[in-house]
């Protein structure tokens, strides 16, 4: 029993994590129909950053928050620079989307390469995140209760802004039509880039905290993509509600995967997106494209 009850914990921590991580991927995806390539690069720098500047002030939540500012800018940047113009839906535009963020992926990688170099590192936790909390006779990592209560606040924060602020009912607006909200006085192109920047800040956020729960290293990038997608195809595109129940499938799938079937931990990963996409192809929670 306690076993279980440690590998569902796991499953759950490691679900928080990439609830974090595919929150700002699927709503750069459902809102700005834009397939970040760069958004697992994004994760990796963050990683980087907050280790920098962790290991300059001794302040975790220093780090967590430059992270996530400073990936924030990078994706104010790259959305007018880069991407705006193959936004919308004429032909070709996904293609130009994809080859511009592998391009951006490469190009980040080779420079976190170059600062930091090729070593794995993890970022030291702070005293009152290292340990174990005892339930009875199980111990349980401080960092991976961290981890679950981050996301749950993240999710009822993202939850509240987008269905109870003025600018979250703008950005409904441009997900359902474009064109008339564009036509009724709201800025489009303001919005994108207020997406495109708040999806790139929870990924600074989950940066941080992944390195110092998975450790960070070249590569990583596209491991952790390869989770952000299935997450946000399982949930539904767009859906905050939809990333928030897909992370937990994804999480839950892949820890116990790895656990009872090592040999076929990608079988136990993508059967469930089988599974599910077969039954509802746009996801759990996903919009008619009708």
């Amino acid at each position: 029993m306690e076993f279980w009850m440690i590998q569902v914990f796991n499953g759950f921590s490691f679900a928080a994590l990439l609830f974090l991580l595919a929150g700002g991927f699927s709503l750069i995806f459902g809102v700005m129909n834009i397939v970040n390539i760069a958004h697992g690069s994004f994760y990796l720098l963050s990683g980087y950053f907050g280790y920098a500047i962790i290991k300059l002030t001794g302040n975790y939540f220093a780090g967590i928050i430059f992270a996530g500012v400073c990936v924030g800018c990078l994706g104010m940047i790259i959305e007018p620079v880069f991407l705006r113009k193959f936004e919308g839906n004429a032909p070709g535009n996904d293609l130009s989307q994809m080859l511009v963020t592998v391009g951006l992926t490469y190009v980040i990688q080779d420079v976190c390469l170059l600062v930091w170099g090729g070593d794995p590192f993890k970022i030291p936790l702070p005293s009152y995140l290292d340990g174990y909390f005892k339930l009875g006779i199980i111990a349980l990592p401080k960092i991976r209760f961290f981890i679950i209560a981050s996301a749950f606040v993240i999710y009822f924060i993202m939850w509240w802004f987008q269905e109870k602020t003025n600018i979250g009912a703008k950005t409904r607006a441009c997900v359902d039509n474009e064109e008339m909200a564009g036509g009724i006085g709201i800025s489009v192109a303001l919005i994108r880039i207020g997406v495109f920047t708040l999806g790139a800040v929870l990924c600074g956020f989950a940066g941080v905290i992944g390195a110092s729960f998975l450790g960070a290293y070249p590569g990583m990038e596209f491991e952790i993509l390869i989770l952000a997608f299935v997450i946000v195809i399982v949930g539904g595109l767009g859906n905050l509600t939809g990333a928030f129940l897909g992370s937990i499938i994804v999480g839950l799938a892949d820890n116990l995967g790895k656990t009872f079937f090592p040999e076929l931990a990608y079988f136990t990963l993508f059967a469930p997106l089988a599974i599910i996409l077969a039954f509802r192809p746009r996801g759990i929670l996903g919009r008619s494209l009708s």
